[in-house]
């Protein structure tokens, strides 16, 4: 998901309980299955795979789990077919969602995520309500902790064809064009650059602030929305801070 802050984002998922983990690992393997089968289990070949598999990676999903999930999608030509859906509207406060789903069944999905929105105060609007919000753009998180120099690192990412890069509390953000992804992330991979997070995010182009009782609630909804299994990714435009995550 992603709002205001990419960071204080980052560490509420990593904060999540191991039911929360088991529930990405089974995500991620559904975007493995989906990108096999548009593109060959080689991620050589295969940009979108290389993607995921650096995803799975970040979410520190074992190798062996990585590959099984290959193979299985490589051998599924008769398996569940996935299909790519969004869902776009608005939370409480006024908050825009931008939702990411991969369904076996349009209706269900549709019935779920319609039920979240109005059981949370807001309302699912039609395609293209929000998405002209949201800029699709590569975000590569870096642990600012562990990292070199930040001029350095300024230098080394911008070098490496990134579009921009900006200091998030305790983390260093690389933005990249969408297209541009794998390549900062493989060129700073061999600097010896490690990441927490390197994907693919709608980036709000405002945001929306708000109060401590419209925080809880959007944060119950976000919630709500990740835990169903067809929704894959959730991005928002509300203002979430590192204090607003961990409370």
């Amino acid at each position: 998901m992603s709002g205001h802050s990419k960071w204080a984002n980052i560490k509420h998922r990593k904060a999540k309980g191991d039911a929360a983990k088991a529930n990405v690992f089974t995500k991620i393997g559904r975007e493995i299955s989906v990108a096999v089968k548009q593109g060959g289990a080689d991620p050589n070949t295969n940009s979108k795979l290389k993607d995921i598999i650096s995803k799975a990676r970040a979410n520190n999903i074992p190798n062996d789990n990585i590959m099984r999930s290959i193979k299985k999608a490589s051998g599924e030509a008769g398996g569940v077919n996935y299909e790519e859906i969004t869902y776009e509207g608005y939370g409480p406060a006024g908050v825009a969602f931008y939702v990411e789903c991969l369904t076996d069944n349009k209706n269900r999905s549709a019935g779920d995520v319609r039920h979240i929105f109005d059981k949370s105060g807001g309302a699912l609007g039609t395609t293209g309500s929000v998405g002209f919000m949201f800029k699709r753009r590569g975000v590569i998180a870096i642990d600012a902790a562990g990292a070199a120099d930040e001029d350095e690192l300024t230098l080394k990412a911008l070098d490496a064809g990134a579009e921009d890069f900006v200091s998030d509390g305790d983390a260093y953000i690389v933005y990249t064009a969408p297209q541009d992804l794998a390549s900062v992330r493989d060129k700073l991979e061999k600097d010896k650059i490690e990441f927490i997070s390197a994907e693919i995010d709608m980036i709000p182009e405002n945001t929306v602030a708000l109060n401590g009782e419209e925080t809880a609630k959007i944060l119950k909804m976000i919630d709500k929305l990740e835990e169903n299994d067809d929704v894959q990714n959730v991005f928002h435009n509300a203002e979430l801070t590192e204090i607003d995550e961990e409370e």
